[in-house]
C-alpha cells in the first residue's frame, strides 16, 4: 500500500469519543453509534468555528500496541477551542504536530478504510501509536475519497 510521509502541524478537533478495542466484538457498533450520532444528533452542526466541512475519525490513546484499548474520537478541526457550558459534553483534543504516513483511499467509505487498516496494521512503519486519525474529503458513502494519517516515530 503506497503513502508518503507529511509534517502537519497541530490541530484542534471537538467532537465525541469512546473507549474500545479492535478486538471487542462491540467495536463496530462503538464507532458507528459515535458517527451517529455526530451527524444525526447535532454534534457536527453545534460545533463552531470549523475550518473546513470535512470529518475526523481519530485514534488516540493507545496503549501500547493495535491490539490495545483506545480512544476513538469522531470530530471536526476548529480553529479555536469553543468556550461556555454548551460545549461542555464535547471533547476537546489536539492532535499533535509532527510526522505522519498519509493514505489515500477511494471508494465505498465503511469497506474502503476498514480494508486499507487492515493492510495498515500488516505494515512494518515506525508508528508513535500517539495518535492516528482518518479525515473524509467528501461525504459520499460510494465515492468516497479518504485520507488516512499515521503518526510515526
Amino acid at each position: 500500500m503506497k503513502y508518503e510521509i507529511v509534517t502537519l502541524k497541530e490541530k484542534i478537533v471537538v467532537g465525541i469519543s469512546a473507549r474500545t478495542n479492535n478486538l471487542s466484538p462491540d467495536m463496530g457498533s462503538t464507532i458507528g453509534g459515535l458517527w451517529n450520532r455526530f451527524y444525526n444528533e447535532g454534534v457536527y452542526a453545534s460545533i463552531p468555528e470549523k475550518t473546513d466541512n470535512k470529518a475526523l475519525g481519530i485514534y488516540t490513546d493507545f496503549e501500547g500496541n493495535e491490539k490495545s484499548d483506545y480512544t476513538v474520537m469522531v470530530a471536526c478541526e476548529t480553529s479555536a477551542e469553543p468556550e461556555g457550558e454548551a460545549f461542555a459534553e464535547y471533547d476537546v483534543r489536539r492532535i499533535p504536530a509532527g510526522r505522519y504516513a498519509r493514505f489515500i483511499v477511494h471508494g465505498d467509505m465503511i469497506q474502503a478504510v476498514a480494508a486499507a487498516w487492515q493492510d495498515i496494521w500488516q505494515m512494518d512503519l515506525p508508528r508513535t501509536f500517539r495518535c492516528d486519525f482518518e479525515e473524509y474529503q467528501n461525504d459520499s458513502m460510494e465515492h468516497a475519497e479518504i485520507h488516512i494519517y499515521v503518526g510515526l516515530q
